[in-house]
């Protein structure tokens, strides 16, 4: 294999309609939820060294992070990138028997927030999928979908649909996606925080909230956000965006209230948590009030940033190097 550099990108995500069912025996709780890709987007670049040969150990020596919170992702083997990237060389070294293969250089650009419900580690994932399979696919036959979609379940329950993108209805974890017409183009205004939530705090919470309040029952039924993506309505849309996580969500960070209430006033169509959060997502009808709502978002001190994206857009897919 010769020196060589691949880049992919993959972009975030919204929630625009997350159930949350019971935990189940493994420990996970099952999950009907309908995702959207958005513009936000994470770039990767895998680098093969083929003067390094590595017969034993991580094949991903060395791993270069830029970007928003560059200084929060992790460079080490908890990466969701990194792991990626050492399967898809373990399955072209067990297949095709190789007793070494190049160390990988990764460098990954983010535009994602970290930590902010909205998938940046995911993306990362399926980027490094797509990459490194690209990266022996000059030299070996490629990976199947099926398979590169079996590897990114196992990675986490976001990474299929970072594969996928445009919009998907999730079950199991979420990694079991059926694609979702959507017509028409979403605008959204993402009202990020300093600090994060963890995603498992947050469902132990909702865990503690439902045996406190059996009011608070899982909401399942994707019809109506479905059709109202098939009308390609932002109003439609609008009025059926929810999350089961958003009560835990304002447990655990309460001050999220205060952007969460001030989204008509904003002239937003609405506000919905993104995934398990802190991230908020403001729905707009259009490009020109998301930039409004952005902007006064920051300017009245309900987030320390806020960032515009549209959507559906594609799944993780290599672009020029």
């Amino acid at each position: 294999m010769k020196r060589q550099v691949v880049r992919a990108r993959a972009h975030g995500k919204v929630n625009v309609f997350l159930g949350v069912g019971e935990a189940r025996a493994d420990g996970f709780h099952e999950l009907s939820t309908v995702f959207q890709a958005v513009s936000l987007h994470d770039d990767l670049a895998v680098e093969a060294v083929p003067a390094r040969r590595v017969e034993r150990g991580p094949h991903v020596r060395w791993v270069r992070v830029t970007g928003l919170d560059a200084h929060k992702v992790p460079r080490d083997s908890s990466n969701l990138a990194v792991r990626a990237a050492e399967e898809v060389v373990a399955r072209y070294r067990r297949r095709y028997a190789l007793s070494e293969a190049p160390a990988l250089y990764l460098h990954l650009h983010k535009g994602i927030p970290t930590a902010g419900g909205m998938a940046g580690g995911s993306a990362d994932a399926a980027a490094a999928l797509r990459a490194t399979t690209a990266l022996f696919a000059a030299e070996y036959p490629a990976l199947a979908e099926e398979e590169l979609y079996e590897i990114a379940a196992e990675l986490g329950s976001d990474v299929p649909f970072t594969l996928m993108g445009g919009t998907a209805w999730g079950r199991g974890r979420g990694e079991e996606l059926t694609p979702v017409l959507s017509r028409g183009e979403y605008h959204w205004v993402f009202a990020l925080s300093r600090e994060g939530l963890s995603t498992p705090k947050v469902f132990a919470a909702l865990d503690e909230l439902r045996y406190t309040q059996p009011n608070l029952r899982p909401q399942m039924d994707v019809t109506a956000i479905n059709s109202a993506l098939a009308s390609g309505d932002p109003l439609a849309v609008g009025v059926h965006l929810h999350n089961d996580l958003e009560a835990p969500a304002f447990k655990l960070m309460p001050r999220l209230r205060l952007a969460h209430h001030a989204a008509v006033e904003l002239e937003a169509l609405r506000c919905v948590v993104s995934g398990s959060g802190p991230t908020l997502a403001f729905l707009c009808r259009d490009a020109d009030t998301a930039a409004v709502v952005a902007e006064e978002l920051v300017g009245q001190n309900l987030a320390s940033r806020a960032v515009v994206a549209h959507g559906p857009v594609p799944g993780a897919h290599l672009i020029p190097a």
